[in-house]
């Protein structure tokens, strides 16, 4: 008997330490973890089963340490064009309508417009249609008169593509009516594109200019034809002229001066990409149907002398220009 007591009291003594060990390890542990939540449930588990049971603990999330964010540069846009007095001295005038003008005040102006607000700004027709440039080998095409033809190819509606195709690419958005207004009779074509221009006018009242494209034609004194020089891109390229209608015939055109205004820009900023690809604005006494809208301009892409080749750089050349305009001018 004094044995199996002994031997009770040694295992109680060892139970009761091994209990006091587990106490102090946890209660170190739960010091240590400061005593959360989770640490008091296992104790609870503890006393009661004997079983250290550890409860997943809850980590707050901690905000991610990043770099400070630099402002990101942004891309300003383009500064507008601005035209000066010294401009006046590459854009020539040949004053036929009678009337006194200052140009100064008329080039420096602000232009206050955007052809690039994504709906028609843009109207290209051609007054004269079928007029055509002299052929070349492999630029050959059937005349339906002097220096004119029906083919697309060849006459100005080719011209007109070129210039509604760039003016596209740049985000203008551009109609470009390929009417024959002179033909089958060259009588009345004026009178025949005045209606297409109100038609257009009235469908799409977004178009804040219209281009009636030409080429010029002049017999020389040799029996040839007049044929024009410039240089784009060092290939030979025809010139380009910009006829401004008044009403010094009488006939209504309140808005000629702001034409006029858009024809010396257009003008100046030809010669500042290709220096001497125009010749001088005409102001004619006829108003050639721009009175119709402010922004009307005739403009003469080469004449019947140079090749079609030529007209085409030309044309080029104006339609670039013709978008360095789009968004307007600052004065």
């Amino acid at each position: 008997m004094d044995y199996q007591r002994q031997a009770l009291k040694i295992g109680a003594a060892a139970i009761a330490f091994a209990v006091l060990l587990r106490l102090f390890g946890f209660a170190f542990s739960a010091a240590r973890d400061m005593f959360q939540e989770t640490q008091w449930l296992s104790l609870a588990v503890f006393l009661q089963t004997g079983r250290v049971v550890r409860y997943p603990q809850v980590v707050q999330p901690q905000p991610e340490e990043t770099e400070p964010s630099e402002p990101q540069p942004t891309v300003p846009e383009a500064e507008l064009p601005a035209f000066s007095e010294g401009d006046l001295a590459s854009v020539g005038l040949i004053n036929d309508s009678g009337y006194k003008v200052d140009l100064k005040p008329l080039l420096t102006s602000a232009l206050s417009w955007d052809l690039t607000d994504g709906q028609p700004a843009v109207l290209i027709l051609h007054t004269h249609a079928t007029e055509s440039y002299t052929p070349t080998q492999g630029a050959q095409y059937e005349a339906s008169g002097d220096y004119r033809t029906l083919d697309t190819h060849y006459n100005m509606v080719s011209i007109g593509e070129e210039v509604a195709r760039i003016l596209r690419e740049g985000g203008v958005e551009v109609i470009h009516d390929k009417s024959f207004h002179d033909y089958p009779s060259y009588n009345g074509s004026y009178n025949d594109a005045r209606k297409t221009i109100a038609r257009y006018l009235e469908d799409y009242p977004s178009i804040r200019m219209v281009l009636d494209i030409h080429r010029d034609a002049a017999a020389m004194s040799n029996g040839g034809q007049l044929n024009t020089s410039a240089t784009v891109g060092g290939q030979p390229s025809a010139q380009i002229m910009v006829v401004i209608g008044t009403d010094a015939t009488g006939n209504h055109h309140p808005n000629w001066r702001e034409n006029l205004s858009l024809a010396l820009k257009l003008s100046a900023q030809l010669e500042r990409e290709n220096p001497g690809i125009t010749r001088p604005i005409h102001l004619r006494p006829e108003r050639f149907n721009m009175d119709m809208t402010p922004g009307s301009l005739l403009i003469e892409v080469g004449a019947a002398g140079d090749t079609h080749a030529e007209a085409m750089l030309a044309a080029n050349a104006l339609a670039r220009s013709v978008l360095a305009l789009a968004r307007g001018t600052s004065q």
